[in-house]
Protein backbone atom coordinates (compact mmCIF):
# COMPACT_ATOMS: atom_id res chain seq x y z
CA UNK A 1 0.00 0.00 0.00
CA UNK A 2 1.22 3.51 -0.99
CA UNK A 3 1.73 5.35 2.00
CA UNK A 4 0.83 9.44 2.28
CA UNK A 5 4.49 10.78 3.28
CA UNK A 6 4.52 12.05 6.55
CA UNK A 7 5.59 12.30 10.01
CA UNK A 8 2.15 12.16 11.64
CA UNK A 9 3.44 14.53 14.28
CA UNK A 10 1.03 15.94 16.68
CA UNK A 11 0.62 19.70 17.39
CA UNK A 12 -1.75 22.21 19.46
CA UNK A 13 -4.14 24.29 16.82
CA UNK A 14 -4.46 28.01 16.63
CA UNK A 15 -8.24 28.26 16.42
CA UNK A 16 -9.47 24.51 17.20
CA UNK A 17 -11.31 23.49 20.20
CA UNK A 18 -9.19 23.23 22.92
CA UNK A 19 -7.67 19.67 23.51
CA UNK A 20 -8.03 19.60 19.66
CA UNK A 21 -5.32 17.00 18.48
CA UNK A 22 -3.73 17.93 14.98
CA UNK A 23 -2.18 15.69 12.50
CA UNK A 24 -0.29 17.51 9.42
CA UNK A 25 0.73 15.54 6.15
CA UNK A 26 1.66 15.70 2.36
CA UNK A 27 -0.04 13.69 -0.27
CA UNK A 28 1.73 13.61 -3.47
CA UNK A 29 -1.19 12.18 -5.53
CA UNK A 30 -4.49 10.85 -6.04
CA UNK A 31 -3.45 7.17 -5.17
CA UNK A 32 -2.06 8.42 -1.97
CA UNK A 33 -4.93 10.49 -0.94
CA UNK A 34 -7.25 7.15 -1.45
CA UNK A 35 -4.73 5.09 0.39
CA UNK A 36 -5.21 8.19 3.27
CA UNK A 37 -8.92 7.19 3.25
CA UNK A 38 -8.08 3.40 4.10
CA UNK A 39 -5.68 4.20 6.57
CA UNK A 40 -8.30 6.80 8.61
CA UNK A 41 -10.85 3.96 8.02
CA UNK A 42 -8.58 1.71 10.39
CA UNK A 43 -9.48 3.61 13.31
CA UNK A 44 -13.07 4.23 12.20
CA UNK A 45 -16.07 3.31 14.38
CA UNK A 46 -19.86 3.26 14.48
CA UNK A 47 -20.93 7.24 15.72
CA UNK A 48 -17.77 9.15 14.02
CA UNK A 49 -18.09 12.03 12.29
CA UNK A 50 -15.56 13.55 9.90
CA UNK A 51 -16.25 16.96 8.06
CA UNK A 52 -14.01 17.10 4.50
CA UNK A 53 -13.24 21.27 3.53
CA UNK A 54 -11.44 21.72 0.64
CA UNK A 55 -11.48 23.52 -2.31
CA UNK A 56 -13.21 21.82 -5.20
CA UNK A 57 -10.55 19.24 -6.80
CA UNK A 58 -8.45 18.88 -3.43
CA UNK A 59 -9.33 15.54 -3.14
CA UNK A 60 -12.40 15.41 -0.61
CA UNK A 61 -14.00 12.12 -2.88
CA UNK A 62 -11.24 10.62 -3.23
CA UNK A 63 -10.48 10.58 0.32
CA UNK A 64 -13.81 9.16 0.80
CA UNK A 65 -13.05 6.01 -1.74
CA UNK A 66 -10.73 5.27 0.65
CA UNK A 67 -12.50 5.43 3.41
CA UNK A 68 -15.26 3.04 1.72
CA UNK A 69 -12.56 0.70 0.73
CA UNK A 70 -10.82 0.21 4.46
CA UNK A 71 -14.32 -0.08 6.07
CA UNK A 72 -15.49 -2.70 2.88
CA UNK A 73 -19.09 -1.23 2.19
CA UNK A 74 -21.08 -1.94 -1.28
CA UNK A 75 -21.18 0.46 -3.96
CA UNK A 76 -18.60 3.08 -5.92
CA UNK A 77 -18.46 6.12 -3.67
CA UNK A 78 -18.56 9.32 -5.98
CA UNK A 79 -19.72 12.51 -5.04
CA UNK A 80 -22.54 12.80 -3.88
CA UNK A 81 -23.50 16.35 -5.17
CA UNK A 82 -26.83 16.16 -6.96
CA UNK A 83 -28.06 13.85 -4.29
CA UNK A 84 -26.92 14.94 -1.25
CA UNK A 85 -26.45 12.15 0.51
CA UNK A 86 -25.82 8.44 -0.53
CA UNK A 87 -25.66 5.25 1.81
CA UNK A 88 -22.90 2.67 1.23
CA UNK A 89 -23.94 -0.47 3.53
CA UNK A 90 -21.08 -2.76 4.99
CA UNK A 91 -20.60 -5.82 2.57
CA UNK A 92 -18.34 -6.99 6.36
CA UNK A 93 -20.52 -6.50 9.15
CA UNK A 94 -18.92 -3.39 10.03
CA UNK A 95 -20.48 0.30 10.24
CA UNK A 96 -22.33 1.89 6.85
CA UNK A 97 -20.73 4.62 5.22
CA UNK A 98 -23.20 7.57 5.09
CA UNK A 99 -21.55 10.08 2.48
CA UNK A 100 -23.14 13.56 2.39
CA UNK A 101 -22.30 16.63 0.60
CA UNK A 102 -23.67 20.06 2.06
CA UNK A 103 -22.45 22.19 -0.43
CA UNK A 104 -26.10 22.84 -1.71
CA UNK A 105 -26.75 23.29 1.63
CA UNK A 106 -27.66 26.80 3.13
CA UNK A 107 -28.90 26.58 6.47
CA UNK A 108 -26.99 24.60 9.34
CA UNK A 109 -28.24 21.90 11.25
CA UNK A 110 -31.77 22.69 10.59
CA UNK A 111 -31.58 22.04 6.73
CA UNK A 112 -29.38 18.66 7.57
CA UNK A 113 -32.24 17.44 9.86
CA UNK A 114 -34.52 16.16 6.71
CA UNK A 115 -31.11 14.00 6.09
CA UNK A 116 -31.75 12.14 9.56
CA UNK A 117 -28.59 12.41 9.94
CA UNK A 118 -28.44 12.20 14.09
CA UNK A 119 -30.39 9.05 13.04
CA UNK A 120 -27.71 7.17 11.02
CA UNK A 121 -24.79 8.35 13.08
CA UNK A 122 -24.79 5.69 16.34
CA UNK A 123 -24.52 3.00 13.91
CA UNK A 124 -22.50 4.33 10.68
CA UNK A 125 -19.97 6.77 10.01
CA UNK A 126 -20.99 9.39 8.56
CA UNK A 127 -18.98 11.64 6.29
CA UNK A 128 -20.06 15.44 5.20
CA UNK A 129 -17.87 17.18 2.70
CA UNK A 130 -18.46 21.00 3.17
CA UNK A 131 -20.16 20.64 6.29
CA UNK A 132 -18.83 23.37 8.05
CA UNK A 133 -21.24 25.81 10.19
CA UNK A 134 -23.70 23.24 9.24
CA UNK A 135 -23.09 19.48 11.04
CA UNK A 136 -20.39 20.44 14.34
CA UNK A 137 -23.80 19.96 16.33
CA UNK A 138 -24.24 16.42 15.54
CA UNK A 139 -21.43 15.34 17.64
CA UNK A 140 -19.35 16.53 20.23
CA UNK A 141 -16.27 14.74 19.14
CA UNK A 142 -15.52 15.02 15.12
CA UNK A 143 -12.56 14.34 12.90
CA UNK A 144 -12.25 17.63 10.72
CA UNK A 145 -10.04 17.07 7.79
CA UNK A 146 -8.84 19.94 6.21
CA UNK A 147 -7.25 19.47 2.17
CA UNK A 148 -5.43 22.07 0.73
CA UNK A 149 -4.13 22.54 -2.94
CA UNK A 150 -2.50 24.77 -5.34
CA UNK A 151 -5.20 26.81 -6.58
CA UNK A 152 -4.98 27.91 -10.20
CA UNK A 153 -3.88 26.54 -13.42
CA UNK A 154 -1.57 24.13 -12.22
CA UNK A 155 -0.67 20.32 -12.72
CA UNK A 156 0.37 20.45 -9.08
CA UNK A 157 -1.11 16.98 -7.23
CA UNK A 158 0.51 17.72 -4.09
CA UNK A 159 -1.98 18.64 -1.00
CA UNK A 160 -1.39 19.09 2.27
CA UNK A 161 -3.80 17.30 4.83
CA UNK A 162 -4.51 18.61 7.95
CA UNK A 163 -6.49 15.76 10.36
CA UNK A 164 -8.01 17.69 12.85
CA UNK A 165 -9.17 15.26 15.97
CA UNK A 166 -11.89 17.30 18.12
CA UNK A 167 -13.23 15.38 21.14
CA UNK A 168 -12.13 12.51 23.34
CA UNK A 169 -12.70 9.92 20.78
CA UNK A 170 -9.77 11.40 18.74
CA UNK A 171 -7.28 11.90 21.94
CA UNK A 172 -4.78 9.38 19.90
CA UNK A 173 -5.21 10.64 16.34
CA UNK A 174 -1.44 10.35 16.17
CA UNK A 175 -1.76 6.74 15.63
CA UNK A 176 -3.50 6.89 12.95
Amino acid sequence: MEAPHNSLATEATEGAAPGAVTVSLAVESPEQMQALGRRIAAVLLPGDLVMLTGELGAGKTTLTRGLGEGLGVRGAVTSPTFVIARVHPSLTGGPALVHVDAYRLGGGLDEMEDLDLDVSLPESVVVVEWGDGKVEELSDDRLQVVIDRTVGDTDDERREVTLIGIGARWAGLREV
